[in-house]
């Protein structure tokens, strides 16, 4: 029978005495004894467990004597564990004093002293989220903690705030990834960068596990305005291929052909001999042959500009139509759900201070009004920014498209346009608006 043991003590206490208890014989019969010395600073590190269970992986022994099995591990979770890797090379683990511990028994007692541990960590995060403090982990890469919440990192945030002004000027979430890498060497993936974009905690929020969101909590890097266009811009590109989002021409992503069914991309032309470039709109995988014809960029142009200048103010005419007569806007609706939840908010300190509220419960009525304060004004963030019948007047000069720029005017053909088709009738082709609303 092959039989070793492992001892475990703490620095400057004496060994225990329990295998020299074992008596002479049995003491002669133990091939080898694994000793760890506890360490304060690092109490996971024991050399000797890990060489014992290597040892026992290559060459099995038949017993493994310990002084008690709670020297196996600092935790029941942990002894457990050894405990069962080590019966899992077909040794047998035996405490020397006699106290036989149930695993089942000691493996349940862990399990409920987790539970506690969580239920304990949880009951802590309420508490922080009634009194509007950072959640726990790392601060989001901009902000850093200090004084009970986040405060701006002037190390960091001026990344973000290059992005966002970037992202804000062309519309591409690519681009302005790309951007910041070129300009401060922060690599980031697209999906950091839509996160920098959306997440509440750029605009001065806070937002916790259980989905509630406090507004104001901290000094915000993104303003509110720079926020709802962000949002806008956001949806407004989710329909178009993601490539295109960015792109140096306005109508890159918009056009389809209507006989195909394939969008049309943009391309350069440059005859032999000539300075000049020419653009064409082609409709990129055609199936038919011949071809689709591509057409010309600016005629298409030009086009689509007296096309949205005749449809989008009856679009509009009709838009609005449907409205009902007397209703409340909806941003006057909003506006007044706010200011009355806002006023309930006023209200709580004094109830505290009569009695008529404890201040757990003011606490939690607090922390759930700011709740829904934030998703009121949220919703009212996404209205149109401003009156869409004198918007559609104005834009409806057909000299206003045709001196934007092209990143401007892909801006505000967004901001109208879903789709715009190409209907071909022989060797004439028509231009055909799918508008947003």
């Amino acid at each position: 029978m092959r039989i070793v043991a492992y001892r475990y003590r703490e620095v400057d206490v004496p060994a225990s005495p329990s295998l020299e208890a074992l008596g002479e014989e049995m003491l002669a019969s133990v091939e080898r004894v694994y000793t760890d010395v506890a360490l304060p600073t690092e109490p996971q590190y024991r050399p000797e467990r890990d060489r014992l269970l290597v040892d026992s992986q290559t060459n099995p022994p038949d017993l493994v004597l310990v002084d008690d099995l709670t020297s196996l591990g600092n935790g029941p979770e942990d002894v457990c564990h050894w405990v069962k890797t080590l019966e899992a090379t077909g040794a047998e683990v035996v405490s020397v004093k006699g106290n036989s511990i149930d695993l089942a028994s000691l493996q349940q007692g862990a399990e409920l002293a987790t539970q506690q541990r969580r239920r304990r960590l949880r009951e802590g995060h309420a508490r922080s989220r009634l009194q509007a403090l950072p959640p726990p982990g790392k601060p989001p890469y901009g902000y850093r903690r200090g004084q009970g919440r986040y405060l701006i990192d002037r190390a960091t945030a001026p990344v973000v705030t290059a992005f966002v002004n970037e992202f804000l000027l062309y519309g591409s979430l690519r681009g302005a990834v790309r951007f910041i890498e070129g300009k401060y060497g922060k690599r980031i993936s697209v999906s950091t960068g839509r996160r920098w974009l959306t997440h509440p905690v750029y605009r001065g929020d806070l937002q916790y596990q259980d989905g509630n969101t406090l507004r104001d909590t901290h000094a915000a890097i993104i303003s509110r305005d720079e926020a709802a266009q962000i949002d806008r811009l956001l949806r407004r590109n989710r329909p178009l291929p993601p490539r295109t989002a960015g792109a140096a021409r306005s109508l890159a992503g918009l056009v389809t052909c209507q006989e195909c069914h394939q969008p049309l991309t943009i391309s350069k032309t440059a005859p032999r001999g000539q300075a000049k470039t020419y653009l064409y709109l082609r409709p990129s995988g055609c199936p038919k042959t011949p071809r689709c014809k591509a057409i010309p960029y600016d005629e298409a142009l030009h086009r689509i500009v007296a096309e949205i200048c005749q449809v989008l103010p009856q679009a509009v005419a009709q838009f609005t139509a449907k409205i009902p007569t007397g209703a409340p806007a909806p941003g006057t609706r909003l506006q007044s759900q706010i200011e009355a939840k806002e006023a309930v908010l006023e209200q709580l300190p004094a109830l505290e201070d009569s009695g008529v509220l404890d201040a757990e419960t003011a606490a939690l009525r607090r922390y759930k009004l700011r709740g829904e304060v934030a998703t009121l004004h949220q919703q009212f963030a996404q209205l149109p920014p401003v009156n869409l019948q004198e918007l559609s007047q104005s834009v409806s000069i057909p000299q206003f498209w045709l001196d934007l720029s092209e990143a401007e005017r892909r801006f505000f053909f967004r901001e109208f346009i879903r789709d715009i088709r190409i209907v071909r009738d022989g060797g004439a082709w028509q231009v055909e608006l799918m508008l947003v609303f």
